[in-house]
């Protein structure tokens, strides 16, 4: 009896958890007016000034979006900074997305966001509807991700900005030569063409997939929206030709208070507290490599990891958000022969972990 007991307990265990619904992702939720939050690790916002919109916050980065007898709307959901670092500073940023857009007017799809100090409202646009923004004589043109893009730079007087209704700032655009709805935006390299050309980025506020309508009505459906940041940087070349030594951080010697192993999202090492960290003997024959670290943080904050050559920090690694991404140090100068690589956190504030899978040198 106790062994039919105990087969009957297994069996309703097993219907019972295949009815509960998936606890990693938020449940889809639809609002209709003015709102910012953060949903399943991405931060959104839908803004207009008048007019009927709803919006579908669905898993990960993905939404949904309609809108009619608007003056201006926009729909988006991306990764919000706290305008203490530059791009540079945060790492290389990325978009794949892919959209059902349908547009009846005047209408952008883009990624789209602020830079502060300066004050600056940045487009990149894929897509649009009737009309071609911005309206403007063209910079010059940039080659990247498989297209062509126009470069535009407008000035914005007495308007609304996240730093007030009535302010003046540079609005800098990237706009494709040719429509499409699917792909990747290698967001940094805009940004740094931009710079080349004189437009300056200050400090990072926000970076989202974007659908805007201004005076217009129309739907669109953002099926997939992957924001990465810190991954390679070279806009869709090749890692350059050499050797490499990679080196897994569940291999490497732990340390600190509480740093432990992980299987989620990846075989690797977690850093919860300042201190904590991995580190190993690396045999150098010469003085300059680049450092390449596969990591994540456990929410949508940022996480950072020091790099640590013979006690020396020389460079951190930050990662926005969940997903898994590489980030980057190039040409980091240190010492020859035996050296100790230690991967160390010392900035947690309580509000992240980090997540650590492989540390690749060049």
């Amino acid at each position: 009896m106790k062994q039919k007991r105990i087969r009957l307990f297994l069996s309703i265990l097993i219907c019972f958890s295949l009815i509960l619904p998936a606890v990693n992702a938020q449940a889809a939720t639809t609002i209709t007016s003015n709102q910012t939050g953060t949903h399943d690790n991405y931060y959104y916002e839908l803004w207009k000034d008048s007019g009927n919109t709803s919006m579908t916050l669905n898993s990960g980065g993905a939404f949904s979006a309609q809108w009619s007898n608007i003056g201006n709307a926009l729909f988006r959901k991306g990764k919000k900074f706290d305008e203490t670092k530059t791009h540079q500073q945060i790492g290389n940023i990325s978009v794949n997305y892919s959209a059902n857009y349908q547009p009846n007017g005047n209408s952008y799809l883009c990624v789209y966001g602020w830079a502060v100090n300066p004050l600056v409202e940045y487009y990149i646009v894929d897509s649009w509807g009737s009309w071609r923004p911005p309206g403007a004589t063209s910079k010059g043109t940039f080659t990247v991700d498989g297209g062509t893009y126009d470069i535009y730079e407008t000035t914005r007087v007495d308007q609304p900005s996240i730093k007030g209704d009535k302010t003046t700032f540079q609005q800098y655009w990237s706009v494709r030569t040719s429509k499409r709805t699917s792909g990747t935006i290698s967001v940094s390299e805009h940004f740094k063409k931009w710079e080349s050309m004189g437009m300056k980025m200050g400090k990072m506020y926000e970076t989202s997939l974007t659908v805007e309508g201004y005076q217009s009505s129309g739907s669109a459906n953002v099926t997939s929206n992957t924001i990465t940041i810190g991954g390679s940087s070279d806009g869709g070349t090749t890692t350059p030709p050499g050797t490499s030594t990679k080196i897994e951080a569940e291999s490497m010697t732990k340390s600190g208070q509480h740093t432990s192993n992980i299987s989620s999202p990846f075989n690797g090492v977690a850093l919860y507290s300042n201190n904590d960290s991995v580190k190993y003997t690396q045999n150098f024959t010469s003085g300059t490599h680049s450092f390449s670290l596969r990591g994540a943080s456990n929410n949508s904050n940022m996480a950072k990891v020091d790099l640590k050559i013979g006690g020396q920090t020389k460079g951190s690694f930050y990662f926005g958000g969940s997903n898994p991404a590489v980030y980057t140090l190039n040409n980091v100068s240190h010492g020859t022969g035996n050296q100790e690589i230690e991967l160390v956190v010392t900035a947690d504030d309580g509000t992240w972990d980090a997540y650590v899978d492989y540390l690749e040198i060049n």
